[in-house]
C-alpha cells in the first residue's frame, strides 16, 4: 500500500497546480483525510525559502477554525513531497455548479456571503487567501454549506515560474494589483470574490480572453459588462455592491466584514422557506396559547394569593365576650403586615369611627406592590420556573404559621384569670 508519511493512500482524487490530491486514511485515529501534495523540487524552483514558506503558511492556515474554512490537520514532508493533510469533504466544487449556468439570486448571494464570512475570519487573523476561485470552494450538504480551501498556500505554486496552462484557472479572478505583481492584502480577495459572484449571477466570466495576456490586460484596465445588462432581474443594490467589489482601486472596495453585513441585508428569503400565511397564523396562535395559558393560570393563582393575604391581613371585628372587658387583641409577632385592632362602636353614638386615611393609603399601596410583584414573577417564570414552586412553599409556610399563631392565641385566652372557670374548648 502506498503511503505518504503515516497516511495510507486509498485512491487519487485529482490533479491540480499543487500536484496530486489523494484520499487517504490516518491510522492513528481511523480518520479519512484529503492529502494535497506538491513536489519539493517544484517548490524549490519558486526561489530560495519557498519550501520553508510553504510549510510556514500552511501551518498558519491550519490555525484557522471556522465553519466555512476547510480544517487542516497536518503539514509535513515525505519522499520528496510536501503535503497537507486536511478535512475530507463530501460534495462538489462551486465550479461544478457554475458550469450549469447562472445560479438563482438567493443561492448566489448566500454562497458569496459564506465565502465573505470565511475571508473576514481569515483576514482578522492575518491570513490572505490570494487565490479565490470556484474550484477552491467545496459545496457540501443539501443546504449548500460551503468550505473554502487552500488558504494562504495556493499562491506559492502560482508564481511566474508556474506553467501558463496551470494558471489559466486563476487569472480570471485575480485582482489588478495581483496581476501587476504588486503587494496584495485582504482587498485583493474581495475583488476575486466579486469576479466569482459576477459569474454566479450572469453565467459569464467577468474577465475573459483567448490568452493569458488578454485576460490580465482586461483585469487591469477594463470593467466587465454591467451585470444588470446580462440579467436585468438583479436588484440595483446588488449591482452597486458588485461594482464596489470589482473597483480597480483597492481603497474603494469594502472590507470582508462590511461585505458580510451587506450580504445579510441584501440576501432575500427563499420563497420555499417562507411559511404559508395560514400556517403562519396557526403557528402564531399555537405559540400564544402555549405561553398564554400557563401565564393566565399563574396570574389567577398570584391574584388569588394577593386577595387571600389582603383579607387575612385585617380580621373582621369580633363580638366582645361577656364578662370580658374590651381590650386590644394580642399583637402577632413576626408577621409581614401590621395587624390593626378591630373597630369598636362608639359607646355614645353606636357608630364606627372614621377610617384612617393614612392606613388606607398604605393598604392600597401594599396591594399594588403585591400585584406588581405577581406580574414580575409571571414575566420571569419561563426563565426561572422554580420561583413558582418556592412561592407555593412560602404560602404553605404562611398558612401553617397563621394556624399555629391562632392555636397559641387560643391557649393564651384559656389561661387568663378572667375566663369562665368551667369553660372548655374543643
Amino acid at each position: 500500500m502506498m503511503k505518504i508519511g503515516r497516511y495510507e493512500i486509498l485512491d487519487e482524487i485529482g490533479q491540480g497546480a499543487m500536484g496530486t490530491v489523494y484520499r487517504a486514511r490516518d491510522p492513528l485515529i481511523e480518520r479519512t483525510v484529503a492529502i494535497k501534495t506538491v513536489p519539493i523540487a517544484q517548490l524549490q524552483q519558486e526561489g530560495a525559502g519557498a519550501e520553508a514558506r510553504f510549510l510556514r503558511e500552511a501551518q498558519s492556515a491550519g490555525r484557522l477554525s471556522h465553519p466555512n474554512i476547510v480544517t487542516i490537520y497536518d503539514v509535513g514532508e515525505a519522499d520528496g513531497l510536501a503535503y497537507i493533510a486536511m478535512e475530507y469533504l463530501h460534495g462538489r466544487t462551486l465550479r461544478d455548479l457554475m458550469n450549469k449556468g447562472p445560479m438563482p439570486l438567493d443561492l448566489a448571494l448566500d454562497t458569496a456571503m459564506q465565502m465573505a464570512e470565511a475571508m473576514a475570519f481569515a483576514h482578522e487573523h492575518g491570513i490572505i487567501h490570494r487565490d479565490i476561485k470556484p474550484s477552491n470552494v467545496v459545496v457540501t450538504g443539501k443546504r449548500g454549506h460551503i468550505k473554502l480551501t487552500d488558504f494562504g498556500i495556493a499562491h506559492l505554486v502560482n508564481s511566474d515560474h508556474t506553467q501558463t496552462g496551470q494558471m489559466l484557472g486563476s487569472p480570471r479572478y485575480m485582482s489588478p494589483e495581483q496581476a501587476m505583481g504588486r503587494e496584495v492584502d485582504g482587498r485583493s480577495d474581495i475583488f476575486s470574490l466579486g469576479a466569482v459572484l459576477y459569474e454566479m449571477l450572469t453565467g459569464r466570466y467577468a474577465f475573459d480572453g483567448d490568452s493569458l495576456p488578454t485576460i490580465l490586460y482586461r483585469v487591469i484596465n477594463e470593467s466587465p459588462v454591467a451585470a444588470t445588462t446580462l440579467r436585468p432581474q438583479i436588484p440595483p443594490d446588488v449591482a452597486r455592491l458588485l461594482a464596489q467589489m470589482l473597483n480597480k482601486k483597492p481603497d474603494a472596495r469594502p472590507d470582508a466584514r462590511s461585505l458580510v453585513s451587506a450580504f445579510h441585508t441584501l440576501r432575500p428569503i427563499p420563497a420555499a422557506s417562507r411559511p404559508a400565511p395560514s400556517s403562519n397564523r396557526v403557528s402564531r396562535l399555537l405559540r400564544v396559547l402555549a405561553f398564554g395559558t400557563p401565564v393566565g393560570v399563574f396570574l389567577l393563582i398570584g391574584l388569588g394569593f394577593v386577595v387571600i393575604e389582603h383579607f387575612l391581613a385585617t380580621p373582621p371585628p369580633q363580638t366582645p365576650r361577656p364578662l370580658v372587658q374590651h381590650t386590644s387583641p394580642l399583637p402577632v409577632e413576626g408577621t409581614t403586615e401590621d395587624k390593626q385592632p378591630p373597630s369598636v362602636p362608639d359607646q355614645t353614638t353606636g357608630t364606627h369611627p372614621e377610617p384612617d386615611a393614612y392606613l388606607a393609603g398604605l393598604d392600597k399601596k401594599q396591594v399594588e406592590l403585591r400585584i406588581k410583584r405577581t406580574v414580575l414573577l409571571l414575566e420571569y417564570t419561563r426563565k426561572h420556573p422554580d420561583v413558582v414552586q418556592i412561592d407555593r412553599q412560602l404560602e404553605q409556610l404562611r398558612i401553617e404559621r397563621n394556624r399555629y399563631l391562632k392555636q397559641r392565641k387560643k391557649k393564651q385566652g384559656e389561661s387568663t384569670p378572667i375566663s369562665h372557670p368551667g369553660s372548655t374548648t374543643s
